[in-house]
């Protein structure tokens, strides 16, 4: 049997066995399994003391006689049996900030793509044309990050070498934050105001389903470049492709959609100021590698203190 077991599920298709040769070179003295089938999963799971994964059923927490930990592959958490592990005593921890640094520059980039023009370029090189076009700089803008979590600040800290003014939007204005202002949610008008780069990292809430409404829109200005890593419905769709009809924004990179996949008659496939990857900006050869490293700090941390409580990325249950 094994003492920590990993489920076959990969992760942005990278083969899951990496994940594993990563969590047996910093973890020597477990014993370390891949669960390769749904059956090897209800065997593996009654002795494990660490599973990890991207999801985990009710019925798999209830054949965990000896598990302590749940470690996450995903940032989000929203899909778990969140009560079941509760009642159970399980620890449950995320993969939060393994996203920070490529998300980060996958932002970065699409602002950068905007303000050099790279779409256009990109659209004359398709077609043989050789013509100059007008640019910007991005150097001097005016940038707001809604959301200052690991990869909101992972943004703040990779545009401080353009001279840039930075904007913060967090549920919790007052805690301050890396950006020169701080606003809250409900001052979502004041912080975008003047903004020509936004770029949303926030998580999707109650609070912040279209935030990013009419309204916010015809408060932006212009030559706003709207950048979307968080979540599809952050933004109300029908809005964003009304404000890029009407050029009541310049321009929005898109990670995540609402609906996600987007549907290929969706009206912003055809945008020539809309760059859309499919949820791909998280995608980053060391995933397993930072994610390991969590792992394995909060199995060396247990095995120091006895207790699996106050471990990196740990849920409050």
């Amino acid at each position: 049997m094994a003492d920590i077991v990993v489920t076959r599920y990969d992760v942005h298709g990278m083969p899951v066995e990496q994940y594993v040769t990563a969590l047996r070179e910093r973890l020597p003295e477990w014993d370390i399994a891949v669960a390769e089938t749904p059956q090897e999963e209800r065997e593996l799971i009654g002795d494990a003391t660490v599973l990890t994964g991207n999801d985990l059923s009710p019925a798999l927490v209830d054949a965990a006689d000896s598990l302590k930990l749940f470690a996450g592959t995903y940032a989000g958490y929203d899909h778990l049996p969140l009560s079941e592990l509760a009642d159970r005593d399980i620890a449950l921890t995320t993969a939060s900030g393994v996203h920070g640094p490529n998300v980060a520059e996958n932002v970065v980039g699409s602002w950068l793509a905007f303000a050099r023009g790279f779409l256009t370029a990109r659209r004359h090189q398709r077609n043989h044309v050789w013509q100059s076009f007008h640019t910007d700089d991005f150097a001097g803008s005016r940038v707001c990050v809604v959301g200052l979590g690991e990869i909101g600040e992972a943004i703040v800290d990779r545009v401080q070498g353009f001279d840039v003014e930075t904007v913060g939007v967090r549920y919790s204005p007052e805690k301050g934050g890396p950006t020169d202002e701080v606003y809250g949610f409900d001052e979502i008008h004041e912080a975008v105001v003047d903004t020509e780069y936004i770029g949303l990292a926030c998580p999707l809430t109650d609070e912040t389903e279209h935030l990013i409404d009419e309204e916010v829109f015809r408060t932006m200005h212009p030559e706003t470049v709207l950048t979307n890593v968080a979540r599809g419905p952050v933004v109300d769709t029908d809005a964003l492709v009304s404000a890029l009809q009407r050029n009541h924004i310049d321009g929005a990179a898109l990670d995540v959609t609402d609906p996600e996949p987007l549907p290929g008659d969706h009206p912003l496939w055809d945008f020539e100021n809309v760059l859309i990857t499919p949820h791909n900006a998280g995608h980053t050869p060391s995933y397993y590698e930072r994610l390991a490293d969590i792992v394995a700090e909060n199995v060396r941390q247990a095995e120091r203190t006895g207790e699996w409580d106050g471990l990196r990325n740990q849920i409050d249950l």
